[in-house]
């Protein structure tokens, strides 16, 4: 066996390991979901991001993309129906799924709640919920509309890396 070569390289910042509790990492409403960040952009030098998300029934986003950021979901309870690209996949505890940077994707949460653990590579979407989001109370689902709906503007958009995917949206065929 083969030891491994050192690189005397430095490390890249964010680059020391942590450990944060989902009991007290920072916790927000926002969008009727509580997010928990388990890891920011500040923690891992911008590598990667992840948060445990708790979401009610009929929850979720409207088709998106994310320019310059890989998406994942890890299913912890539940059952959500994912739109990515043209594909329709319901996901249900014990699931992993991938979006691909550039990738129309929305959802919807089917059961009573869901929980999942959603990640981005390289971080993203948890400074827009550092940003916009309010700081939760209480780890529960917030209560329905205890956030102001969110109206992001184009720079917010260019800064998350988000783009809006115009048309209808096949989880929500009712809506126009």
């Amino acid at each position: 066996m083969t030891k491994p070569t050192k690189t005397h390289l430095p490390p890249l910042p964010g680059a020391e390991g942590f450990k944060h509790s989902g009991d007290t990492a920072p916790a927000y409403w926002w969008l009727d979901i509580l997010w928990i960040v388990m890891a920011d952009a500040s923690d891992t030098g911008g590598r990667f991001s992840l948060m445990e998300e708790w979401l009610p029934k009929g929850s979720g986003p409207g088709p998106h993309t994310h320019t310059w950021s890989d998406e994942t979901y890890y299913m912890l309870d539940g059952e959500v129906t994912f739109l990515v690209g043209d594909e329709i996949i319901v996901a249900r505890k014990g699931d992993f799924l991938t979006v691909p940077r550039d990738t129309r994707h929305a959802f919807r949460v089917d059961s009573e709640t869901a929980r999942f653990l959603n990640g981005y590579t390289p971080a993203s979407l948890e400074a827009a919920v550092l940003e916009m989001a309010m700081p939760a109370p209480e780890r529960a689902i917030p209560p329905k509309n205890a956030t102001p709906e969110p109206q992001m503007t184009p720079e917010q958009l260019r800064r998350y890396g988000m783009a809006v995917v115009p048309g209808p949206n096949p989880l929500r065929p009712d809506l126009k």
